[in-house]
């Protein structure tokens, strides 16, 4: 088992959010890096080889100031499938901050293959878990609408991931507005929403040029948690660009523990629940 270095780096101030800590598109910045180094390693060029999906567990919270490192491995090589798997540390404790198992799909060459042995690894992450999906678009709202810049643009050719995530981000805000949890209830109360679990899922590159629109709906509701659904599509075709599933819950930002959404907060959102599969 042969875990590659491929990022070090910090937390920098301008890389926090409203929960007060690393925003979560910046992590996608450096899982870009992360990706980038291990393919490279296996001789693969990143224009060819292309993100599929991610699942992402964040499993303790960097905040301000904190350094970190990711190391990646590989946990499956085909002929046109490669599973790479990354784990996040806050490098003064050494803490286990975050999971990933990041997909790519492309061409595998059998000289990849034989180089990806050398970074094989026994992955122990948390298993993703096979949830009902949403029924179309039955029920989803507009949440977020922007033009994709050029300067979004990495080494792919297309936008970096960071900037699918900024989009989901900014979806959320708005979705959730329609239920009581926005930016007044969250200065109010002392509270945010936090991230724990992202599947994410990406059908094509954006370009520059591109005109977006993403779509978002609550699935579920729980006590603390919910699960909201964001359907990124092209407005000139209509087609999905990416999705993303993602599991948070309310955030008590200063006892930094989950915290209950009240009772007229979930009877509203339950309301807005998107029919699934």
């Amino acid at each position: 088992m042969s875990w590659l270095e491929t990022v070090r780096s910090t937390v920098h101030r301008w890389e926090i959010d409203n929960t007060d800590h690393f925003t979560v598109a910046y992590y996608f910045a450096r899982l870009g890096d992360a990706a980038f180094a291990m393919l490279d390693a296996l001789g693969l060029d990143p224009t060819r080889v292309l993100t599929a999906d991610a699942y992402v567990r964040y499993q303790h919270e960097l905040r301000v100031g904190d350094i970190f490192h990711i190391e990646s491995g590989v946990i499956e090589a085909g002929d046109d499938t490669l599973l790479v798997g990354h784990k996040i540390f806050e490098s003064g404790a050494g803490t286990l901050c975050t999971t990933v198992e990041h997909r790519f799909r492309g061409t595998i060459s059998a000289d990849a293959r034989r180089k990806a042995e050398a970074y094989r690894v026994s992955w122990d992450g948390p298993k993703r878990e096979a949830r009902p999906q949403p029924r179309g678009l039955e029920g989803f709202t507009d949440a977020a609408r922007d033009t994709v810049r050029p300067w979004e643009v990495d080494v792919t050719g297309g936008s970096a991931l960071s900037h699918y995530i900024h989009r989901f981000s900014a979806s959320n805000g708005h979705s959730t507005n329609a239920f009581g949890l926005n930016p007044a209830f969250y200065r109010d109360q002392r509270r945010g929403f936090s991230t724990f679990e992202f599947q994410l899922a990406v059908d094509r590159l954006l370009r520059p040029g591109d005109q977006i629109v993403v779509k978002s709906a609550p699935l579920h509701v729980g006590n603390t948690s919910l699960r909201m659904f964001h359907q990124m599509v092209d407005v000139r075709t209509g087609a999905r660009v990416a999705a993303l599933d993602q599991l948070g819950v309310l955030l008590d930002l200063d006892a930094r523990r989950p915290s209950p959404l009240p009772d007229w907060m979930k009877d509203r959102a339950k309301a807005l629940l998107a029919p699934t599969a």
